[in-house]
Parts: C-alpha cells; structure tokens; sequence
C-alpha cells in the first residue's frame, strides 16, 4: 500500500469509530493535516449525526463548512468527547510532535478539551524516540531571536519557518537535531521560554488511541495496550 493508501485506511477506520463511540447530535473536534483532511472527507455519510465541529485551524473550518458540517467555537462548548488528529511523529508512549502545518496551538487547545484524542497516522510516523522531525515552536514575533538562543542552547538547530505566519499572527520555529528522550521535560522547559506560545510536543496531553495504519491493515494502540 502507499503512503497515501494508509493515510486513507486510518482516515476511514477513525470515521468508523466516531460513528461507534461519539454520541448523537455531540461536537467533534477535528485536527489539521493531510490526514486529518481525509478523515473529514470519510465524515460525509455520517454528518448528519453530529451537532458540529470545533475546528483546529481555519483551513480545516473551511474544509468542514465546504462539507455541511456546521463550526463552533471552543469557546461555546464544555468537552468534546472526542478529538481526531493526525501527527508528525508519536511514540511508544503516545507523545507526539505535531505542528507541521503550523496549527500546534490551537490543536493543543482543542485537544486539551477532548475526554478522548485519537490519534491517525500511518506506519512511517511510529518512531522510538522523538525529534528526528523538525520540533515546530510558535513564537510571539518579537521574541524570535531571543527564543531561538535559548533553543540552541537545548541542543538544536532553530530555523525560522520563512513565509510563514500562524493563524494566530506568530512565527514558526521549526528545532532541527534534538533527540528526546524525555517529551515532557522538553515540552515543560520550551514552554517555559518567555515568548513562546506553544510548541509541537503532545506529552503532557498526548493521545489516548492511535489508529496506525500498516501493510497488514490499521492497528489500534492505547496508554494501556494494544
């Protein structure tokens, strides 16, 4: 199978078990990614079960308004029972980077409002040790220069994402080099950073389900076992 062809698979089997466990009429939140984008695709034949969506990125609030899915706020909503969302690397211990596309922050928000986080990725982004994929830091942009210092000093190699600006107004600094072997510590000590928003590790709310796929079909891992 292609990469693409598991990115699918787990995108449909995701659909699959929104339809099983998410109540009648509930809010979805829905992350941001190539992989996130064909899970929404798989949502069409069952939207009409869903009271709406929160949306990670305003390039997936288009994507789901295109579908007929109507979008809320987080503002408006109390918990999400359930939030999809693809990642660039996850561990044996559900960490993630995340951050790709830029959309880190607000997927951490919606995800730190979800009881359950699902996690959708094909074999490639199953790693034994974070960071050979560039660590995303949103910064504010003032503080660029000033962050990426105190980045380098942690072992990496900072590059400002050129281009690019979040849907919050900041700056992306993609960290080049690390080798993590403790996500929460880094994700502690990153955010620590004064004008640092929020970086891609996903420890401290990392996922509870990741639906891999692979050459033999999607396998289901938890925190508490396959």
């Amino acid at each position: 199978m292609t990469q693409d062809e598991l990115k699918q698979a787990v995108a449909q089997a995701a659909a699959d078990y929104v339809a099983e466990h998410l109540p009648e009429g509930a809010i979805l939140g829905v992350g941001t990614g190539s992989t996130a984008n064909l899970f929404i695709a798989a949502l069409a034949p069952i939207k009409h079960r869903l009271g709406g969506a929160v949306a990670s990125s305003e390039a997936t609030r288009q994507r789901l308004e295109a579908l007929g899915i109507p979008v809320v706020d987080m503002n408006d909503v109390e918990r999400l029972s359930i939030y999809v969302d693809g990642a660039d690397e996850i561990d044996s211990g559900m960490s993630m980077i995340k951050g790709g596309g830029g959309a880190q922050t607000r997927e951490k928000i919606v995800a730190a409002g979800a009881d359950t986080f699902v996690c959708i990725a094909d074999a490639s982004k199953r790693v034994p040790v974070l960071g050979r994929f560039p660590l995303p830091v949103e910064v504010i942009p003032m503080a660029t220069r000033q962050v990426a210092r105190q980045l380098a000093a942690l072992g990496g190699t900072p590059k400002l994402r050129e281009g690019f600006t979040t849907d919050n107004g900041n700056v992306i600094l993609d960290v080049h080099g690390l080798s993590i072997t403790d996500p929460l510590a880094t994700e502690t000590a990153i955010n620590q950073m004064v004008g640092v928003v929020t970086n891609g590790l996903f420890a401290a709310r990392g996922a509870d389900l990741l639906l891999l796929g692979t050459e033999t079909g999607v396998q289901r891992f938890s925190r508490t076992g396959q």
